[in-house]
């Protein structure tokens, strides 16, 4: 996937310049109800854009971004499906939506939703899916399994974490 001179959104991008590393795209984008706490903590260094809204409501026209993102941040969310029609809505058609998500944990205060691996079926219609793919997480709450290609073992009826990884296109 080529992203030079494309559009991307990260949704629910934290503070940590989560597209920093996107330096050839044309706009850099993090959409964060926190977004202005971040800037004063630091993030104001970072060459990326922070907005400051929920993922329900996204401040952008539609069919505006060439790539959107969510990386763990989904389960933070106050109304998925709002979410996810609006990751629908402002994704460009031929456009990608690149998903990693944790699966099977509890829900806290901070993270109210709790996936399954089906958690890919709730864009389809409206996006194609190109590729999912299902890892053990290690303890430690760390995504060194995607790295490791470490499968999750579905076989195994123990409960316990997994992550989804997933690519979309909007057709």
């Amino acid at each position: 996937m080529i992203i030079k001179g494309k559009r991307i959104l990260d949704v629910g991008c934290g503070p940590r310049g989560s597209l920093e590393w996107a330096d050839m795209a044309d706009q850099r984008i993090g959409i964060d109800p926190l977004a202005n706490a971040y800037l004063k903590i630091g993030a104001i260094e970072h060459s990326m854009k922070y907005v400051a809204s929920g993922s329900e409501n996204m401040p952008f026209s539609k069919n505006y971004f060439d790539v959107v993102c969510s990386f763990n941040s989904l389960d933070h969310v106050d109304d998925l499906n709002k979410t996810i029609y609006e990751i629908i809505r402002v994704l460009k058609s031929g456009g990608f939506f690149l998903l990693i998500t944790d699966v099977h944990r509890k829900p806290t205060q901070c993270e109210p939703i709790c996936f399954s691996f089906d958690i890919v079926d709730m864009f389809v219609p409206g996006l194609k899916l190109l590729v999912a793919n299902h890892y053990e997480k290690k303890a430690g709450g760390m995504y060194e399994s995607i790295i490791e290609n470490i499968s999750f073992d579905h076989t195994d009826c123990n409960e316990r974490y997994g992550i989804v990884s997933a690519k979309f296109i909007k057709e």
